[in-house]
């Protein structure tokens, strides 16, 4: 509720900004996150990510598949063992679901990290096309995210446009 506040409160005070702008340009918007994605470098970024995110669930998968095995040997096993053996066993499983969760958390956040690697150059190069393509066209202003825009006329998404623009920069 407060996020949409907010994103309420900055549109009303772009498009006032926009409306004093309006005399000297048009005010336009692009999805960044559309225009990324498709164009060849986001592409190449997204299989790039979705192949290091299927290494490592392969791997988690198997770590994840031998603690159940553990867990379900114990339940076989369990009439037969000692109170101290069993004891020890569960603490083993616990042990190796804690690291496991552990490791799920790291992998996370390393695919963020990798993510974010190879987006940025995609939107930095992109930011630039933007800039280019703003003043050639006389944009008095270019907002980020059609998420931010409530209205716009026909012709006030540029998002084509720039991926067009940013695969001739090539």
């Amino acid at each position: 509720m407060l996020k949409n506040i907010l994103g309420l409160g900055i549109i009303v005070g772009l498009l006032s900004v926009a409306q004093v702008a309006g005399a000297q340009g048009k005010t336009v918007y692009v999805d960044m996150q559309k225009a990324v994605q498709v164009t060849q470098a986001g592409k190449k970024a997204k299989e790039q990510l979705d192949a290091e995110f299927q290494k490592r669930k392969t791997k988690l998968d198997k770590k994840k598949t031998d603690i159940e095995t553990m867990g379900k040997d114990l339940d076989k096993k369990r009439s037969l063992m000692s109170e101290e053996a069993l004891q020890k066993k569960q603490i083993e499983i616990q042990d190796e679901m804690m690291k496991f969760q552990k490791e799920v958390g790291e992998n996370q956040l390393e695919i963020q990290k990798k993510e974010e690697e190879l987006v940025k150059p995609i939107i930095e190069k992109m930011k630039k096309t933007i800039e280019k393509l703003a003043q050639e066209k006389s944009y008095a202003m270019v907002l980020e995210n059609k998420n931010l825009v409530i209205y716009g006329e026909k012709g006030s998404d540029i998002t084509d446009e720039v991926v067009s623009a940013f695969e001739k920069a090539k």
